[in-house]
């Protein structure tokens, strides 16, 4: 088992086989020099992309659970993440801001990117890895409200269909406290710079 990616090495050798019938299939030559190893490549890049679906999340969280000091809000923004959209394999890629108001827990903060990560590398769409963020870290920490803002750009609008460069798109999912109260939600694009105080 490749630990880096969660796959055995002959279910990668199995992906590679694919990719190099992908490669003839477009009409190239999987045989000339610089192609001979991009199908392996490919496959170990694929299966580190969407090496979310064999992680665990309880795995990832390891005891990183703390008693709460007293903090009103934690907020963690600007988290990088890279996923590949599932309608046309395509990357697409952005931050991720979280703020949550702890109640009895408040956990490690890399492993809020921990879990970006691990809802991003997996086939997925914007809103439904903002949904998932939000939902795990209250779940996971019992908080008393979670609020996620994800802005990102997406290579099946750049690179083909519309082929916009500049658009983004942002979604914002929140839950608990944050479901009533517009002035927490205010507070946390006031704290992460943005104006999207109207949400």
């Amino acid at each position: 088992m490749d630990k880096e990616t969660g796959l055995s090495e002959e279910t990668i050798a199995e992906i590679a086989a694919h990719y190099e019938a992908i490669i003839r299939l477009i009409g190239e030559d999987s045989a000339r020099e610089g192609l001979i190893k991009t199908p392996m490549r490919a496959a170990r890049a694929l299966a580190f992309a969407t090496r979310g679906y064999r992680q665990d999340a309880d795995e990832i969280i390891n005891d990183a659970l703390f008693e709460n000091d007293g903090s009103r809000i934690i907020i963690v923004k600007d988290i990088e993440f890279h996923s590949l959209c599932e309608h046309h394999i395509l990357p697409f890629f952005g931050t991720v801001s979280v703020g949550y108001i702890p109640d009895e827990k408040t956990i490690g903060l890399s492993k809020l990117a921990r879990l970006v990560d691990f809802y991003a590398r997996r086939l997925q769409v914007q809103e439904r890895l903002t949904h998932q963020i939000c939902h795990i870290i209250e779940e996971k920490l019992g908080a008393k409200g979670v609020i996620v803002s994800c802005t990102a750009s997406h290579l099946c609008m750049r690179m083909r269909g519309v082929e916009k460069q500049s658009a983004a798109t942002t979604t914002v999912d929140w839950s608990g406290e944050f479901d009533n109260r517009p002035d927490l939600r205010a507070e946390f694009f006031r704290s992460i710079g943005t104006t999207n105080s109207g949400f």
